[in-house]
This record gives structure tokens, sequence and C-alpha cells, in this order.
């Protein structure tokens, strides 16, 4: 993990053989016969009246799902320890997915090309600093070759949604939820 993106979280908070008819072996056939016995094995007699043959669909790409910070809350009591049994079933089904999610880019030490960031619930007029509820925040890795904007209005981030500890110097954790991030808007 990226030193300045976890020390910005820290800040914060302080993915054959041919057979022949009788089953022996053939000798030789002419040209004629080798071409007539292959177009036999090769293309299945189909009569005119059979339906054609099921053919398997393409795969369908995973589709991004649009998710919000409050799909990502759990119950957790005020200064209870983070366990990953607080995690609820459709949080942990959100592992390795592709989503879509709004939020805020925490001021970041560049402006441009950031290759991570953290993504936060709101624009810290309201809940950021000590005692921010661990799952309004995401830790943003870019995927190779992506890079993202600062922007102080609100973004729009696509990528693999993940689970993942990240513990501060105390081994409590700073941040719990990462993305690789495919495209901020």
């Amino acid at each position: 993990m990226n030193r300045v993106l976890l020390a910005t979280l820290l800040i914060v908070t302080i993915a054959g053989c041919d057979v022949g008819a009788d089953g022996a072996p053939s000798a030789t056939k002419e040209p004629a016969e080798i071409g007539a016995a292959q177009a036999e094995q090769t293309e299945p007699a189909v009569a005119k009246n059979d339906p054609p043959p099921a053919v398997a669909p393409p795969p369908v790409p995973e589709r991004t799902v649009d998710k919000s910070f409050d799909d990502l809350k759990f119950e957790m009591a005020e200064g209870e320890r983070f366990r990953l049994e607080l995690l609820t079933d459709e949080i942990e089904a959100l592992e390795g997915k592709s989503i879509r999610i709004r939020g805020y880019i925490l001021p970041p030490p560049q402006k441009r090309g950031l290759k991570s960031f953290v993504l936060v619930r709101d624009n810290m007029e309201c809940c950021f600093g000590p005692g921010a509820a661990l799952y309004d925040c995401i830790l943003i890795e870019m995927a190779p070759g992506k890079t993202a904007e600062f922007s102080t209005r609100p973004v729009s981030v696509e990528g693999e949604f993940a689970v993942e500890v990240f513990p501060g110097p105390d081994d409590t954790p700073l941040a719990i939820y990462r993305m690789t991030g495919q495209r901020v808007k």
C-alpha cells in the first residue's frame, strides 16, 4: 500500500488411426475415399426437419453495480474493535465485484495524475477526523495506466471492490475497504 495514501488516511483518522468398416485398420484408400471419410467424420448428418444444434450463449460480461456508502454500513458499537464477522452478507457478496460509488476525494498532496487516493463519504464538513465511521472511506488504487484528477466536487469511481484491513500504528484499522479504480468521473 502506498505510504502517502496510508499517511493521508492516518491523518484523517488519528482480485487416430483410421479404421475400416469391419473394425480392422484399413489399408490404403484412394484420395476420393479419404475426402469422403473425412467429410463423414466432420459433418454430422442433419435431417431437413431437425432443429439447429444448440449453441451456448457467449458469456455475459460482469455488470458494474451502483452502490453507495450506505450499502457499506454495518453495525458496530462505539469503541468496539472491528472484526470481519461484523460485515453483512451483502458487503461480503461485493468482494471482487465491479461497483460504481460516489464520494469525495480526500485532498491529496498532488492534484493531477493520482494513482491512489482516499474516497470518503462526504466533504469533511460533518463526520471526519477522530471518531469517523470505519465504513465511510475506501482506499482507491488506480489500475495500471489509469490516473485520476482531484476535484472538490463529488466523483464517481468504478472498479473492483475488496475488503482488506489496513491496520494503523496501534493495530486499530485505518480502513477496511479497497478498490482498484478503472474510471473516475
